[in-house]
């Protein structure tokens, strides 16, 4: 009895070792296996977010190569970056700068893509930056109808003249055109506007202004609202149903622009192409977008002149935005700090 009892404790043993053997195989070709895939694992998470980072980077210096508004630099290093030597110029731009940085409380600027539509391309950043609303007048009428009232009830079947920016013959195809950047301002300023969140904000604006197609149709809208306004002062005047701003008498006092269709032709037409809006334009320009337009211009330094209001007359309520410029050329956005 003893040897049957032993013999079958042994053969239990041994079974059970002969089992644990192979569980213990087992569990070391499923470690092994499991720390293979780890290992594979690990090295393809690597990979990816390496790959992840290089695209983000592609991506973000292609938005910034494409951005026709820059990031926030410091004012005084780009003064000295942008004017260095000891010529006349030199030294009075840096004079500038520095009055900028310590009488005014403008510690940074964005500069602005250098082309023929920079000063509206910074007033409609900021506009859009800011949030600022449509004026009241676009509030109380649909933009999108302007070329079509223009075109049939005003008769001024000439604005198939129009042309944009560097674009210059459009012919009968000018009115969809029109209707179409007149969609794009509407569309795009209501939705940006919209958006409470200021960094939200402002990367919508970067995207939109670092795509040319979309960012022209909005200039060429604005170009065409001073047309419609400039239509509009004119007829009043011929007609003398109600006194218009004297701004509307100084741009018709012009020998190029005594009327909307010479406005047009001699002054709409190349901005975007070969030319700016001038000190009269900006005026107008303030006044139908009902804001404040403030420039500071470096040029004039130590004169009074080196900071300038567009219009001149504004009321309270508008809100107000700023403008740099060294040469009324090209414009450049800056940056308030307290």
């Amino acid at each position: 009895g003893r040897h049957e009892v032993w013999s079958w404790t042994t053969a239990t043993k041994e079974s059970l070792c002969l089992m644990w053997q192979k569980v213990r195989v087992q569990l070391m070709l499923s470690m092994s296996f499991l720390t293979t895939v780890f290992w594979y694992c690990r090295r393809l998470y690597s990979f990816l977010a390496q790959l992840l980072k290089r695209w983000s980077n592609f991506l973000q210096s292609k938005l910034i190569r494409n951005l026709s508004v820059l990031p926030e630099v410091d004012l005084l290093g780009y003064s000295v970056r942008e004017w260095k030597g000891e010529t006349k110029q030199a030294k009075h731009m840096r004079e500038a700068y520095e009055e900028l940085f310590r009488s005014c409380h403008i510690k940074y600027l964005r500069q602005v893509k250098r082309d023929n539509y920079s000063v509206i391309r910074a007033m409609l950043f900021q506009v859009f930056s800011q949030g600022i609303p449509f004026p009241s007048w676009m509030k109380e009428r649909d933009i999108l109808k302007l070329p079509e009232k223009l075109l049939y009830s005003q008769g001024c079947n000439w604005i198939q003249q129009y042309s944009f920016g560097p674009e210059r013959y459009t012919g009968p195809n000018a009115f969809g055109k029109l209707r179409k950047c007149m969609e794009a301002l509407k569309t795009n300023w209501a939705e940006i506007c919209a958006t409470r969140d200021h960094e939200e904000r402002g990367n919508m604006c970067n995207i939109l202004f670092s795509d040319e197609s979309k960012e022209y149709k909005l200039y060429e809208a604005i170009k065409f609202i001073m047309l419609y306004e400039v239509v509009e002062a004119y007829e009043q005047i011929k007609s003398r149903e109600e006194p218009v701003h004297n701004l509307f008498s100084l741009l018709f006092a012009r020998d190029s622009s005594s009327d909307p269709l010479s406005f047009m032709m001699n002054h709409l037409n190349s901005i975007g192409d070969s030319i700016c809006l001038d000190q009269v334009e900006l005026f107008l320009l303030g006044y139908l977008l009902q804001v404040k337009i403030r420039v500071y211009r470096l040029h004039r330094f130590n004169t009074e002149e080196f900071q300038v209001n567009y219009p001149d007359e504004y009321r309270r309520e508008w809100n107000e935005i700023s403008l740099l410029t060294e040469d009324d050329r090209y414009y450049h956005i800056p940056l308030f700090r307290t």
